[in-house]
């Protein structure tokens, strides 16, 4: 009996092992290639966004463009609104403007430059067409070289189609005439008071353009192409554009890839309608494929775009997990028999652990979520987020059904009395400031309280749909100068408010100025984050103290600590000087500079190199780094707001705002009402999706979710 036991157990543990092995290498095949698929499908719906986010920017281009298809108005006049038009267009190649009395003018990259945007013009002059090149530096158009070509853009495929269509189209894959390169256009026909063609406008993408723009790699050695239905390669990140295709339509044999060969073959000019996926035998191996339309109905054109998004996988990449697991597993699978019966016991009491440990956690929040459901008069509806003190809601009033935002502050997760004493203080500070202010351009209180059970302190506050500056410029890149004007000028209507209240706000930053809007009103701006305000006649970080010695590297709120964010803190904070309301207005020339230029004052990751730069070293020239229209009355009062020492600069907001709309705009730069209606029509940023278990930090879900962004939740 003990015989056939000592035989009988090896016999099963063997057993076993061999039938785990060939149930995990199966199984390590399936979850290979689902894993596989996902990616695919997660990638191909990526490169749908991006390509639709890139299509999609020549329907306000186009408008833009329309205002500027007059053949009267001068090139000086053009040239530098044509390159202001291209600067922060993601995966757009070039725009123009073409007449029918054969005069062109458009943007173009020089290979020899390719970070820059340079504007040309041809004219036909005796039957031949006489091309100058231009550069736009600053506010001065210089001209760097001229050359006879045959061009005519009367001829050109995207005159013929606006011409022949009379509305707005997607024309076809061709080839440009200078570069040589495959794409498509957006063209749209400009017709004058009697009918006849006035101009044809057109905004270009290529194919190395939109390959940079969609580059994205799921899986080692994946390939991604975008394919018109005639098979033109219309965009392929893993490799650039092969010389031998200059001048015609790029196909897949250009790029010599089998696999994308054989695809196309297989597809027989087919477009799929869904996402669906094949596999392709190729001659370097067999590959896994995923086929998903992408374009559609783009920038308002109604003929629907007929490209799809291909992308491969070699089989040998899904297949290398499961390979691995097969060598190792023959090394190992003595001694992991072995420890088999351990390890699952192990496992076993791990795995119940844990599953005690999350139903005692799921248990904890469910209670603790049921405790501040009801907030007053208001209902709880949905977190945006939480940090590590606290969270951020969205609530409505339950009398009133008005939406508002409710920050709370848990006093719990704080172990000591005496820092719960502190974080009750600076809560209620942030709440009766806010609650005195009355500017439109404030962010409103309306309720202030502590919970039922007493251990959750919130207020609640409105509700913004809109974008923080600092985000807003990180996305879309510098703004006009003429609606920075107008944000400062709204800015300083709050600071001046609470100047003359006696406060300084002292962390004036991007991302504590948003941008909102309100039923039929835009650009409504709203100033927040009042946690860390400071009364100009308290002492504190700016009393002479030494606090200069205290250097920050992020924005530090607790007491105690130099206040403020590096790159927004004005000299004489960092002195340990006393503090007065041109210390926030320094910060506001920060902004300032920040909306113009793309960039702060001193480029610094370093927090402490950062707040030395804003001590010792001068001002660098603004109009250096803004790119289109900037009035010298401007650039002066930005120079001033920096000024190292408080006296040089403005002596408060009001005095600024009065200069500020001293600045004559001309009608052709004017942020006009019809202007921000269009942008916000274009502009429509998504909420986050926030679950419960995500730690978020409440100051950036608010930026992302259109609430107002605060501080008092760490």
């Amino acid at each position: 009996m003990i015989t056939r036991l000592l035989i009988l157990v090896p016999v099963l543990v063997i057993s076993a092992g061999i039938v785990v092995l060939l149930l995990g290498r199966s199984a390590t095949i399936e979850a290979s290639d689902g894993l596989a698929r996902k990616q695919l499908a997660a990638q191909a719906g990526d490169v749908q966004r991006d390509v639709a986010l890139a299509l999609d920017q020549a329907a306000p281009m186009l408008e833009r463009l329309r205002a500027m298809a007059d053949p009267r108005l001068p090139i000086e006049a053009v040239a530098p609104r044509l390159v202001e038009l291209m600067v922060g267009r993601p995966g757009v190649a070039n725009v123009s403007i073409g007449f029918p009395s054969g005069l062109m003018r458009g943007t173009f990259v020089p290979p020899a430059a390719p970070g820059e945007i340079h504007v040309q013009e041809s004219v036909i002059v005796g039957g031949s067409t006489v091309r100058t090149n231009y550069q736009v530096v600053g506010s001065e158009l210089r001209r760097t070289s001229s050359q006879t070509t045959d061009y005519d853009v009367r001829t050109r495929p995207h005159y013929t189609l606006a011409a022949a269509t009379k509305v707005r189209s997607w024309t076809p894959p061709h080839v440009y005439f200078t570069s040589k390169a495959t794409g498509v256009s957006a063209v749209e026909p400009i017709y004058g008071g009697e009918g006849e063609l006035a101009a044809v406008i057109t905004v270009d993408f290529d194919v190395a353009t939109l390959s940079r723009f969609i580059d994205h790699s799921p899986l080692q050695g994946a390939r991604t192409a975008v394919i018109s239905r005639d098979g033109a390669i219309l965009a392929f990140p893993s490799a650039a554009v092969p010389p031998a295709a200059s001048g015609r339509l790029v196909r897949a044999e250009d790029y010599r890839d089998a696999a994308l060969v054989s695809l196309i073959s297989t597809l027989g000019g087919r477009a799929p309608m869904q996402l669906e996926f094949l596999e392709v035998a190729a001659s370097d191996g067999a590959y896994l494929a995923s086929i998903t339309p992408v374009g559609g109905q783009r920038a308002g054109v109604e003929a629907p775009l007929d490209w799809y998004l291909a992308a491969l996988v070699p089989e040998a990449t899904l297949l290398a997990p499961t390979k691995r697991m097969q060598t190792k597993s023959l090394i190992a699978s003595g001694a992991a028999l072995l420890l088999a019966l351990g390890i699952a016991l192990l496992l076993a009491w791990n795995v119940m652990r844990m599953r005690r440990d999350v139903s005692e956690a799921k248990a904890r929040e469910q209670s603790a979520n049921e405790k501040i459901r009801e907030l007053g008069a208001y209902r709880l509806i949905s977190k945006l987020g939480a940090g590590g003190m606290g969270e951020v809601w969205r609530a409505q009033h339950r009398l009133l059904a008005r939406q508002a935002a409710v920050k709370i502050v848990r006093e719990d997760t704080i172990v000591d009395e005496d820092g719960r004493k502190k974080a009750r203080s600076r809560f209620k500070r942030e709440a009766q400031t806010l609650a005195q202010m009355k500017s439109r351009h404030t962010i409103a209180l309306y309720d202030y309280g502590v919970s039922d059970d007493g251990e959750s302190l919130y207020y609640v506050m409105e509700l913004l749909d809109g974008v923080d500056l600092d985000k807003l410029v990180r996305e879309m890149g510098a703004l006009p100068a003429a609606r920075v004007i107008a944000i400062l000028i709204a800015a300083c209507q709050s600071l001046g408010e609470a100047h003359e209240a006696g406060l300084l706000h002292r962390d004036i930053k991007p991302a504590n100025i948003f941008l909102s809007r309100a039923a039929d009103e835009v650009d409504v701006v709203k100033v927040l984050d009042f946690g860390i305000v400071h009364s100009i006649d308290e002492p504190g970080d700016g009393d002479g103290t030494g606090a200069a010695q205290r250097i920050p590297q992020t924005k530090l709120t607790r007491e105690g600590a130099l206040v403020g964010t590096p790159g927004f803190i004005a000299p004489e904070q960092m002195r340990g000087e006393r503090l007065d309301p041109r210390s926030d207005l320094y910060a506001l020339g920060c902004v300032a500079w920040w909306l113009l230029a793309r960039g702060e004052v001193f480029p610094c990751p370093d927090g402490k190199a950062a707040l030395r730069n804003h001590l010792y070293l001068p001002v660098p020239s603004l109009r250096m780094y803004v790119h289109g229209w900037l009035p010298a009355e401007l650039e002066q009062l930005v120079t001033a707001l920096l000024a190292k020492h408080p006296e040089d600069r403005p002596a408060s907001a009001r005095e600024l705002a009065d200069k500020l709309r001293a600045i004559e705009i001309p009608d052709e730069h004017a942020w006009s009402e019809q202007r921000a209606q269009e942008w916000w029509a274009s502009y429509r940023p998504a909420a986050p999706e926030v679950s419960d278990k995500t730690e978020v930090e409440p100051e950036r879900v608010l930026a992302t979710a259109t609430l107002a962004p605060t501080s008092a939740i760490d």
